[in-house]
């Protein structure tokens, strides 16, 4: 028994866990690769389910609009259930979708099977770096935040590759046993500490955590304890409302307090850019138009289905490197140089394609836009993949966890939809090289607001980002007085308190 405790270590168990997180989150890359190999499938004469140009943009970004349905379900259930729970309820209708593909005969099915996967996506966006940020310890989170990157890399290798051989039933079949094995680790995983503190569940949050982290990092855990039970008076204190309309003032004067405090606004502003770049930074168009952007770039002439499985293969290298670099390097140091590189890669892309274009080159070969492609891909594997889900792991405040997620990964389903929605119209009427210098504006936008506001997180527990935003830590008479849920009730009716309503 005592060999099989030593063997067992707390790193061990938080790879258990993450990896029930990570297989979630690889949904994105088996999802968004997957139509990289069912578009061309569907196009094909003997096709059992024809379809044009603007149905086949329609069953690649229809996700979109799911996502933005699993960003509104999520926080309730990552609040009120728990994260385990919420993480659970996203794999549902993710096995749903891919069985509906799997029988599916006609594009409405397919459309409802890509919903119901892109609710599943919504879900899991928000809640996977949540989780797994309250699940890991500091020195190692930013490696297992980076994981996620690495599961939806290879997912995307994973799907490419199957797609190559088999037909676009079997692939789905093989991917949905992929979602049940999730399933069932995540089944046997615990609850997540900092929600069990939020609950008021002390007793097991501290078994919880000891299970996950050992016995060393007792410190954060009685902190983390400390604002929670905080948080808890001061809302037990509060006379809540019992009649509708009360209740709906006292929402109101809650929400209008929430809103002005730092650590709420300040980290979903700096979300919503990141989430912008990232997906900016063309993740999905490569993984969903990844045949069209190689017919574009290098011609019709080249294999380009073994340059598809090269190109996914080194996305996963890539992905690798990251997860050891992200150890070393500050978050903001990885993200500058990473996205730098993007935008060389975007404009590189796009005078090489330009000059091709108008016989403008003095010499020309594939092999400059293999590379192009491949400097490209390595700039997402890198940074703009695994980064924003890092930074959302790591920014959010406890207590707005759920809803500031939500909020800011709403960003997220909105540009996903819009980048792979409008990449046919875009390569048809500007070119490859007129969508790629707008996405390059867009990324480097983005990239100057986070210059600007986005703190250094690496090797700080969540706590101390929290205070940093907020710019100073709470004193027990502040928590009791701002996080009051009926800070106007007890304005107009408790004539006694003596703390100022904020």
């Amino acid at each position: 028994m005592g060999k099989s405790e030593s063997w067992i270590t707390p790193f061990k168990k938080q790879c258990f866990v993450s990896l029930g997180v990570s297989l979630n989150m690889a949904a994105h890359g088996l999802v968004m690769g997957f139509a990289a190999i069912l578009l061309p499938q569907l196009r094909q004469p003997d096709s059992i389910i024809p379809i044009d140009d603007t149905s086949g943009s329609w069953i690649a970004a229809i996700l979109g609009f799911a996502l933005v349905a699993g960003n509104f379900i999520v926080p309730t259930i990552m609040a009120k259930y728990g994260r385990r729970t919420a993480n659970l309820a996203s794999l549902v209708p993710m096995i749903v979708g891919w069985f509906c593909i799997i029988l599916a005969t006609n594009i409405t099915i397919l459309l409802v099977a890509r919903f119901l996967q892109g609710l599943a996506m919504g879900m899991s966006a928000s809640l996977g770096p949540v989780l797994i940020g309250e699940y890991t310890s500091p020195k190692n989170r930013g490696a297992f935040l980076t994981v996620i990157s690495l599961t939806i890399a290879t997912g995307v290798l994973f799907v490419h590759s199957l797609g190559s051989f088999l037909s676009w039933q079997v692939t789905a079949l093989v991917i949905a046993f992929v979602v049940f094995a999730d399933l069932l680790i995540v089944i046997y995983s615990p609850e997540s500490p900092s929600w069990l503190a939020d609950q008021g569940k002390y007793d097991e949050c501290r078994k919880v955590f000891r299970w996950l982290r050992g016995d060393g990092e007792d410190d954060e855990l009685e902190k983390m304890i400390d604002a929670s039970r905080f948080i808890r008076e001061a809302k037990a204190l509060a006379n809540l409302p019992d009649t509708f309309v009360k209740k709906i003032r006292s929402n109101i004067a809650y929400m209008n307090t929430t809103m002005r405090k730092k650590e709420f606004y300040k980290p979903i502003f700096i979300m919503i850019h990141i989430y912008t770049l990232g997906q900016w930074a063309g993740a999905n168009i490569l993984a969903a138009y990844t045949m069209d952007i190689f017919a574009n770039v290098i011609g019709t002439g080249a294999n380009i289905s073994l340059m598809v499985i090269t190109l996914d293969i080194q996305r996963i290298i890539s992905n690798t490197m990251a997860v050891y670099v992200i150890k070393k390097v500050k978050r903001r140091t990885m993200l500058f140089i990473t996205v730098a590189i993007n935008l060389f890669a975007f404009l590189a892309t796009a005078a090489y394609t330009y000059c091709k274009g108008h016989n403008l080159l003095p010499f020309d070969h594939p092999a400059i836009g293999i590379a192009l492609i491949h400097i490209h891909m390595f700039s997402i594997a890198t940074g703009t993949v695994p980064l924003p889900f890092i930074i959302a792991g790591e920014v959010f405040p406890l207590e707005y966890r759920s809803l500031a997620g939500g909020l800011s990964v709403l960003f997220l389903s909105s540009n996903l939809f819009i980048t792979v929605k409008t990449v046919p119209y875009l390569f048809k009427n500007f070119g490859i090289h007129g969508a790629y210098v707008l996405y390059a504006v867009v990324v480097g936008y983005c990239l100057v607001i986070a210059w600007l506001f986005l703190p250094e997180t690496k090797d700080r527990t969540l706590q101390e980002i929290e205070n940093e935003f907020r710019g100073r830590p709470l004193s027990p008479e502040e928590l009791k007085s701002t996080q009051s849920l009926t800070s106007m009730k007890q304005f107009n009716t408790d004539r006694r308190c003596s703390s100022p309503v904020i």
